[in-house]
């Protein structure tokens, strides 16, 4: 069964987030998505760790959410045979 997991970035770090943490942010990631769900992602963070979130749970995820208030829900990408 497929979950709906949302991930908010801005719980990864205090203040700002950091290259050196990469690592552990993208670990962090794709143990809170597990596999095969549709994972949104969301919070204040800096583009660059969006990105690479994103491109971590490619293959993970079947489906990838981004959502902002100013943008609502964004669809990255979709996996689903729907």
């Amino acid at each position: 069964m497929i979950q709906e997991i949302v991930i908010d970035l801005s719980l990864f770090f205090t203040n700002n987030a950091k290259l050196a943490e990469l690592d552990s942010y993208i670990q962090k990631a794709k143990s809170q998505a597990g596999d095969g769900n549709e994972v949104i992602l969301t919070g204040a963070a800096p583009v660059w760790l969006y990105l690479k979130i994103a491109h971590a749970l490619h293959g993970k995820a079947k489906k990838l959410i981004y959502n902002s208030p100013v943008t609502g829900k964004i669809v990255i990408f979709d996996h689903s045979p729907d």
